[in-house]
């Protein structure tokens, strides 16, 4: 599936706090979703510190629609400190990120007291590839007569994670310390540490902040990162490193603190310190709150747009908090709504990890979108067909502009008929696309198969939460020449029915390579039925003058076909939103015509279950075990009742589908049935999701809820603190593979509101 070679102010008016979007200042905003609400004066001093309002009863923002926001506190353990600038392929600690920024944070460790005072990080991508540049880039310090006042004198801190926020709370002999990060834009964060005199007696106090590089121990990655002194802070430039599989910089990169206060920084080799230039005077209960900003910008062009971005933000950061905290209660409620009460952690949690892997435009990524995983080296950099139309359903119900980016994002690169490379792929969408593609020495972008075609139900789903129909007319041909693009060059004998395949392209160089990259363009790379020992091979495919334009599996696939007609029939639908009533109809018929053939072509009667056929008998592949594709039908509308009765059958049967942790991707019967082994046996959420609804379509709600409730317990962490992982096996529930994955996310919430 996934191949490695392989700010903004706020406005001085409210505005409807509906989960809509409303423009902003910034076009790189928008995705976001930017609710601006009105906020409580905050007097500034000449000095630039900010004379804070008292904080709320419990310390927390203001109630979001279903519960406090106290509610949703720590629904993922954010608390670690790296132990090396390279955190591993699979990232140990979870991390928070927002509005698609490409540098991420995570509390520190109660257990480490040195890491007080700063949050740890940030991780940043290097285009591609996650580095932590810090154990703790910005500690704060005070001191006092000059002596360092210890933030654990008092015992551990209260360290939280909250929707859209981290927050550390610090008890003195007389003072509180407040440390929140929320993030401005998409590339910089706002800090803000709030300093109250609890006692009787007048403090007078100063500040510095310190932090010191991790450096990747390899050459030439290691020398990359250097420190500068700033008027306002401090800044990290990085030299150009061309490293494919671990590190790209292009020399342009920087990351920068800014200060609102006036400060002087020093450099020594590795470590910086920057010192408040004044001294900070408390009267008793008086408050005041130092703010600063860490942008992370790849060219000079977005470091001076940022530049500006940050001037607006450090003027009133107050206003900056509160528009950020109202956007959030907004996401809240949208993926909160319909959801029974014991749920709506996990949502929140959901919504938390979809958030944390938005990546905005940057590179050859066009548009906002939302990568499979920060928490995973391979994924961390890119965006996939597949994913995003999982995601941007999920996705839609909190940030309808946002899913409807991710979808342009990979629309950005349909492959046109002016295309120099491959004018035969016209309307084809490309596996995956990364900051980098081949021209630019980026070794992950992939061009050699494509994904399955659930674009127009993404496209649908979102317009169903939006309302937009000029999102629809720029979809629509669009969605029309991808469906071309499949019959032209994936149905092999011409007889409606299509096959997972492989263009052609230079890394398509042997059959066995075809048949791999076909095997990707399903999405189930090592399923059983595609194994090449099981026979499965590709034939090439020719346009009228004999010309290879591309090749497919000797099989024609149940999931493609009933995803064809499923994506049929929302062209339909769209073209019925927009008038079209001749494409309505010729959509209607396509639709009807290619259920037709799945239900009568590729169910087995005597096997009571859907399976791939064989291009050349058109026979059902029973020999290669049942597997969860045989379900898609069901959720697509294709099977008849008396066939959903008898997949029906099978996905309640405890020796086959109705596991521990339920629906795995090979039955529990097969032969071929692995718990560990990717798409040999794990339970992936998207499917436990089309097998569950497409019950629920048929009548089997009872069903359907049991088989559910059943995983969302039973998959390890899911009602715990624990991450959202790529799959589960189905015998334990033991969490597998990529750990924070944004389609698990995505698909948990129709499951969770069934709506």
């Amino acid at each position: 599936m996934r191949p490695r070679p392989r700010v903004l102010t706020a406005a001085a008016f409210a505005l409807t706090m509906a989960v809509g979007f409303v423009p902003a200042a910034d076009a790189r905003q928008s995705a976001g979703g930017e609710v601006r609400q009105p906020t409580r004066g905050a007097a500034t001093s000449a000095s630039g510190y900010e004379k804070s309002a008292p904080p709320d009863t419990d310390g927390t923002p203001a109630s979001y629609a279903n519960g406090t926001s106290s509610s949703y506190a720590d629904v993922l353990d954010l608390q670690g400190v790296p132990a090396s600038a390279d955190p591993g392929e699979f990232n140990p600690l979870n991390v928070f990120a927002d509005r698609g920024a490409w540098h991420a944070y995570a509390l520190p460790s109660a257990s480490e007291p040195s890491t007080y005072g700063g949050f740890t990080g940030p991780l940043h991508i290097a285009q591609e590839y996650p580095w932590w540049l810090s154990k703790s880039f910005s500690r704060i310090r005070l001191t006092e007569a000059g002596k360092a006042l210890d933030l654990a004198a008092r015992g551990t801190p209260r360290l939280t994670s909250l929707p859209g926020l981290l927050r550390q709370t610090y008890r003195l002999d007389g003072l509180r310390l407040t440390l929140e990060l929320r993030f401005a834009t998409d590339r910089t964060a706002l800090v803000r540490a709030r300093i109250q005199n609890t006692g009787r007696a007048p403090r007078t106090l100063a500040a510095d902040w310190t932090g010191t590089l991790l450096r990747p121990e390899a050459p030439p990655q290691r020398d990359a990162p250097a420190l500068t002194a700033t008027p306002r802070g401090v800044a990290v430039g990085f030299a150009r490193v061309r490293e494919k599989w671990d590190y790209l910089t292009d020399g342009t990169e920087r990351f920068e603190v800014t200060h609102r206060a006036p400060v002087r920084t020093t450099v020594t080799g590795d470590t910086y310190r920057s010192e408040l230039a004044a001294p900070l005077s408390l009267a008793p209960g008086a408050a005041r709150t130092l703010d600063w900003a860490e942008s992370y910008t790849f060219t000079p062009a977005e470091r001076a747009r940022e530049a500006a971005s940050v001037r607006r933000v450090l003027a009133r950061p107050a206003a900056t908090a509160a528009s950020g905290d109202a956007r959030w209660r907004g996401y809240v409620a949208g993926v909160t709504r319909g959801v029974p009460a014991d749920r709506r952690r996990l949502a929140v949690k959901s919504l938390e990890t979809l958030v944390t892997n938005w990546r905005s435009a940057a590179g050859r990524i066009r548009h906002d979108a939302i990568s499979p995983s920060l928490s995973y080296k391979w994924f961390a950099g890119g965006v996939w067909a597949w994913d995003t139309w999982k995601q941007a359903v999920g996705t839609a119900r909190f940030a309808p502009r946002l899913a409807q980016s991710q979808i342009r994002a990979m629309f950005d690169h349909q492959i046109r008929p002016t295309s120099v490379t491959r004018p035969q792929d016209a309307g084809m969408i490309p596996d995956a696309v990364f900051y980098n593609d081949p021209s630019d020495g980026g070794g992950n972008w992939n061009e050699r198969n494509s994904k399955p075609p659930l674009a127009a139900w993404a496209v649908w789903e979102v317009y169903r939460h939006s309302g937009d129909r000029a999102f629809l007319r720029e979809m629509y041909p669009k969605l029309a020449a991808y469906q071309a693009w499949w019959y032209r060059n994936r149905d092999h004998g011409r007889d409606g029915l299509a096959e997972y395949g492989a263009t052609v392209d230079p890394a398509n160089d042997s059959t066995e390579q075809r048949r791999l990259a076909a095997a990707w363009e399903s999405g189930m790379d090592n399923a059983p039925r595609f194994d090449a020992a099981l026979g499965t091979s590709v034939v090439a495919n020719h346009d009228a003058s004999g010309t290879v334009t591309g090749y497919s599996l000797i099989q024609e696939s149940v999931d493609l076909n009933a995803y064809l007609a499923a994506d049929q029939g929302h062209l339909a639908s769209i073209a019925g939103e927009l008038k079209v009533t001749a494409g309505e109809r010729r959509w209607r018929g396509r639709a009807a015509a290619t259920h037709r053939a799945v239900r009568t072509r590729m169910y087995d009667p005597k096997d009571g279950w859907f399976h791939d056929t064989a291009l050349d008998s058109g026979e059902p592949l029973t020999a290669r075990g049942r597997g969860i594709e045989g379900a898609i039908p069901l959720w697509t509308g294709t099977a008849t009742p008396a066939q959903a009765a008898a997949v029906r059958d099978r996905l309640t049967d405890p020796n086959e589908f109705a596991t521990p942790v339920p629906f795995p991707t090979v039955a529990r019967s097969s032969p071929y049935f692995a718990p560990q082994r990717y798409w040999r046996g794990p339970v992936w959420l998207d499917q436990a999701y089309f097998a569950q609804a497409g019950l629920r379509r048929y009548g089997y709600g009872a069903q359907a809820r049991a088989l559910t409730d059943r995983l969302l317990t039973t998959a390890h962490g899911l009602s715990s603190r624990s991450p959202v992982m790529e799959n589960y096996d189905p015998l334990t529930g033991a969490p597998l593979n990529s750990p924070n994955f944004s389609w698990s996310a995505a698909v948990l919430l129709p499951m969770l509101s069934r709506r």
